[in-house]
């Protein structure tokens, strides 16, 4: 990460999360501890539990948790690429061979199966019935999401609006829960959780839609994925929709076939119609208009480092370049 001021603001913290995590990741069945310790500790950028923790922070929480609902975040988000992984055929994530490339697709699917029902055992750890409340309905979403993204996939027809859908419920969502457990666990208002949820889902949307972004404009080195993989699962992704709308007829015949197709023969030519098409920068103003409404959410926060660091962090979601 590039951010000194949310990493610095919460080291300690999140060391605390990364024990808990290795706590709760205890099994008496070696493949899943195997499974779940490559997953968790492939080095991703652990943005949503620092949601958790930034957010508890800006509201002055004195407890401990904060730390707890983190790793469940994690491991909910965690889950949920185990499945993709699979569902997609994917062979990299972060750089490395996909759990799924290295284990098999059932015990990829079976271990997030697990994680999913650990961090539900540790959601009733915390005796709070709104804390079960915001994830259960987090998780149900985010399955939903995972299902409309599927039908979604092969159909070049599909319009902004259902591309964004999809990024609302499949990522967006735990970005928003993130957000409202930092001020759950604080007992904070209900108006200071719905500012705090805002947040995370315009933060959340803006991160996914930068993701889509760096699959035309980044390296596989840089962005830890094969580049063009989105082409090859035939997801109408925002680049592809714009770059439909204002190519030239062949220009979007050939996009057009690839999504219909999921082929990415010739990502090389559909990334060049893509770049001149200025459909990168047209997606680029879509992420940083959601960074800017996720910032105007916490208005109602007070100042503090913690504040700092959340809008220092809805900026990094859209200059990153991994």
């Amino acid at each position: 990460m590039t951010s000194p001021l949310f990493q610095s603001l919460i080291a300690d913290d999140m060391a605390e999360v990364d024990r808990v995590i290795r706590a709760r990741l205890h099994s008496e069945v070696a493949l899943v501890r195997q499974v779940s310790e490559y997953i968790i500790h492939s080095g991703g950028k652990r943005l949503r539990p620092a949601l958790v923790l930034l957010a508890a922070g800006a509201l002055d929480y004195r407890g401990g948790h904060h730390h707890e609902m983190a790793a469940v975040v994690e491991f909910i988000h965690t889950a949920t690429l185990l499945h993709d992984d699979v569902v997609d055929s994917s062979e990299l994530r972060r750089g490395r061979d996909t759990a799924n490339a290295l284990f098999g697709n059932a015990a990829s699917v079976l271990v997030g199966d697990f994680l999913y029902s650990r961090a539900f055992q540790m959601m009733v750890g915390v005796h709070n019935m709104r804390v079960m409340e915001v994830l259960s309905e987090a998780t149900n979403i985010i399955a939903e999401g995972e299902v409309l993204q599927l039908m979604n996939c092969n159909d070049p027809d599909i319009d902004e609006a259902a591309y964004l859908r999809v990024i609302r419920y499949k990522t967006a969502k735990l970005f928003e829960a993130a957000g409202r457990l930092g001020a759950i666990v604080q007992h904070a208002p209900a108006e200071i959780e719905d500012a705090l949820g805002h947040y995370g889902m315009h933060l959340g949307t803006a991160f996914q839609i930068v993701d889509d972004i760096l699959d035309y404009s980044g390296s596989t080195e840089t962005i830890g994925k094969n580049v063009g993989d989105d082409l090859a699962e035939g997801k109408p992704t925002l680049p592809l929709l714009f770059a439909m709308k204002h190519a030239s007829t062949e220009q979007a015949e050939v996009i057009r076939q690839s999504i219909l197709e999921g082929d990415a023969s010739h990502f090389q030519e559909i990334l060049g119609i893509v770049r001149d098409s200025g459909a990168l920068e047209h997606a680029r103003r879509q992420a940083e208009a959601e960074a800017e409404t996720a910032r105007e959410a916490l208005k109602s926060l007070p100042d503090s480092q913690y504040k700092t660091a959340l809008l220092e962090l809805a900026t990094f979601a859209v200059t990153r370049e991994f």
